[in-house]
């Protein structure tokens, strides 16, 4: 079993690659020839918590483990094993992975659902997340312009300077005439106003990934309702995650809700779309083979 590095992923995958695996995961998802488990979790009073999730894909499955503390950050590892023998393959070291792989997923969404000619992104949320979906919008769509707000102005700044955007007072200054925007903050309640998503002839795509917690949501109610078609990267998942959904809350059957998977095209017209990602094991899986195969 070899080990794989942060370094050594970084090297191995880029955005524009990545985006196409997701593409080819997903794809493999609606035919039946990939599979995901959802995440498991184990809490402890310290606040500690130990997070599990995995997949197969092709010749590959594997699963991802995690440990989380609010004070101390989070720490990733992902085990990639050979589908016919069960032989362990690789180790890696996997916080860029599932970063990438995040942001990924947001661009092949991005890139069914975006309306061709969206050129304004709006970002809420300057973390590490909010950097890789910039990259990935970038990648399918000729982005003209990027507003960025965060609560503290330092870091939003700081965002706006490594990539190329427009830093702005307000969340509403952000989003309002946005064609695309991406919530990517760990808030517990609605970060952004159904009022400022303002459709137009080019619709509205929103790219909702901050949480994967049943009690935490960025997206209001309303928004949720108003919505043409609500894409996610698992509907079983969702219902576990998707706090965004659950506290809406939403009916499971109501056919605005769709697994990306399925999905082929954008509504007609200016639609506005939703996709919820919570982050899936199986995408670790694809995007781990591919950079175990440029190794071996």
């Amino acid at each position: 079993m070899i080990q794989i590095t942060e370094e050594q992923v970084r090297q191995r995958l880029s955005m524009h690659d990545c985006i196409g695996i997701m593409r080819q995961t997903f794809q493999a998802l609606r035919a039946g020839k990939a599979s995901n488990q959802v995440r498991r979790r184990i809490f402890l009073e310290s606040g500690s918590t130990l997070h599990s999730m995995g997949g197969a894909y092709g010749k590959y499955f594997g699963t991802k483990f995690y440990s989380s503390h609010p004070k101390h950050g989070a720490h990733f590892f992902f085990f990639l094993f050979d589908s016919e023998t069960g032989i362990p393959l690789a180790q890696f070291e996997a916080n860029y992975l599932g970063q990438i792989r995040t942001g990924a997923a947001s661009g092949y969404a991005t890139d069914l659902l975006a309306h061709h000619e969206a050129s304004v992104l709006s970002v809420i949320g300057s973390g590490y997340q909010a950097q890789s979906q910039v990259e990935a919008v970038r990648a399918v769509r000729d982005i003209k312009e990027v507003r960025v707000w965060s609560r503290h102005a330092e870091k939003r700044d700081a965002f706006a300077v490594a990539n190329g955007a427009r830093a702005v007072a307000t969340a509403e200054e952000a989003v309002r005439g946005a064609d695309i925007v991406v919530t990517a903050t760990p808030s517990k309640d609605p970060v952004i106003d159904e009022s400022w998503i303002q459709a137009g002839t080019r619709g509205v795509h929103i790219n909702a990934m901050g949480s994967n917690r049943d009690q935490r949501r960025e997206l209001p109610s309303r928004l949720i309702a108003r919505a043409d078609l609500i894409a996610v990267d698992s509907i079983e998942v969702s219902k576990v995650e998707a706090g965004d959904l659950i506290l809406a809350p939403v009916d499971w059957n109501d056919r605005r809700i769709v697994d990306l998977a399925k999905i082929e095209e954008r509504p007609a017209g200016a639609p506005i779309t939703i996709f919820k990602s919570n982050g899936l094991g199986v995408e670790d899986v694809a995007a781990a083979a591919y950079v175990y195969e440029q190794l071996r």
